[in-house]
């Protein structure tokens, strides 16, 4: 490789990781602030925490991988090109290869990763995650381990304990059960006690009170009293797997028996063609990018900023396959779509690059993208100017 394309590789990744670790970052954090109830509701430790804060990451690269490769591409080269870096190329009569090989190859490198993390990482880590949201969910005591507050075990059940002693005893029991539609069961102990295989709670001196729709509450008091706990414990200590989860080889060739696939097989079927074309998505953004701020421009042309124009693109693409993704799970007709998207955007720019080797003069669609944002630009600033105006 030259020493300008390394020049130009090196500019490149570092506007890239610029525009992609700040970004990322805030993103990672609102997810991980979204999870916050892992410590809450159960009583983790920060360190679990943090590591579900880590696993969580790898999810969301993928995301804005692409929008980074737009921002890092179109701000060097539109810093190259405001330097009189990009003129003196041209005028120098140096190849455009020069100036495509670098991004491109950068680009690859961006999609093979996205394909990698996808299709490996992506389900490997959401896995661990479920598994450890169920583990830790999996035992009642640590749900209820705050002391003198009610906690929703799960739907239409609540448990609230006056104090927690050693030797898994529970002081001052109240259970209110309202699964069952037919009637409401509440129950007071003066203490309590998870067997040791988890799956009964043990209420010693209390009373049950039956309430059913139209009838009088009947009360039973009782010495010890079995709260059954099975399947609670049985389906919280299990990961309810997703067609996200996954690995690449089950979405080519699922299991029939399996019960989520059964439910949905809409959404496996979304979810293959999905790591087949989203990784497509950053090389073809590295093209729209190269044709819209890959030449030099007078600095007299009035144009709107490259990036504007190449994120605007980029949006509405993304847009469109994710829109496709989704209706995948109900009409299979809308895989074309989604193989569509990155394939036809990258073709066409593909192609607008070999014609920009005869012709200087950008594009007239990008033209008329810039020309209608620029309108749009000045009818905001024309309304401020009258609202500033007014005001005064």
């Amino acid at each position: 490789m030259k020493l300008l394309e390394i020049y130009i590789l090196r500019r490149v990744a570092q506007m890239f990781l610029t525009a992609l670790l700040p970004v990322l970052a805030i993103i990672w954090t609102t997810q991980v602030l979204a999870r916050i109830n892992l410590v809450t509701d159960t009583g983790q430790s920060i360190g679990s925490f943090a590591t579900l804060a880590t696993l969580i990451l790898p999810t969301i690269i993928p995301v804005v991988m692409p929008f980074a490769l737009v921002i890092g591409i179109t701000q060097t080269l539109t810093a190259m090109n405001n330097d009189s870096e990009l003129p003196v190329i041209d005028a120098a009569g140096a190849s455009r290869s020069i100036i495509l090989r670098p991004i491109l190859l950068f680009a690859l490198a961006a999609s093979l990763l996205t394909l990698f993390i996808t299709n490996d990482v992506q389900p490997r880590v959401k896995m661990a995650a479920r598994q450890m949201i169920a583990n830790a969910y999996a035992d009642l005591l640590s749900t209820v381990i705050e002391e003198k507050s009610f906690r929703k075990v799960e739907d239409n059940l609540y448990v609230q304990i006056s104090q927690r002693l050693a030797g898994r005893v529970l002081k001052g029991l109240f259970v209110a059960d309202y699964r069952d539609p037919n009637y409401a069961l509440i129950y007071y102990a003066r203490e309590g006690a998870v067997d040791k295989t988890g799956t009964a709670l043990i209420m010693h001196d209390g009373e049950v009170q039956r309430k059913a729709p139209g009838e009088d509450v009947s009360i039973v008091r009782f010495d010890s009293y079995a709260f059954d706990l099975s399947d609670l414990t049985a389906s919280r200590g299990k990961a309810n797997l997703r067609a996200s989860d996954r690995s690449l080889s089950f979405l080519l060739n699922p299991d029939p028996s399996d019960e989520d696939y059964k439910a949905r097989p809409g959404a496996y079927t979304a979810e293959l063609h999905k790591r087949m074309t989203e990784w497509l998505l950053p090389f073809a953004f590295a093209l729209i990018a190269l044709v819209i701020a890959g030449d030099a421009k007078s600095h007299r042309e009035a144009r709107l900023h490259p990036m504007v124009s190449a994120l605007t693109i980029a949006l509405l693409l993304r847009w469109l396959s994710f829109y496709a993704g989704n209706k995948v799970e109900t009409n299979s007709a809308y895989v074309y779509l989604m193989y569509a998207t990155p394939l036809v955007s990258g073709g066409v720019a593909a192609y607008l690059l070999l014609r920009q080797k005869r012709s200087t003069r950008q594009p007239a669609f990008f033209r008329l993208v810039d020309k209608i944002l620029v309108r749009v630009q000045m009818r905001i600033a024309d309304l401020r100017g009258k609202s500033n105006g007014g005001g005064a």
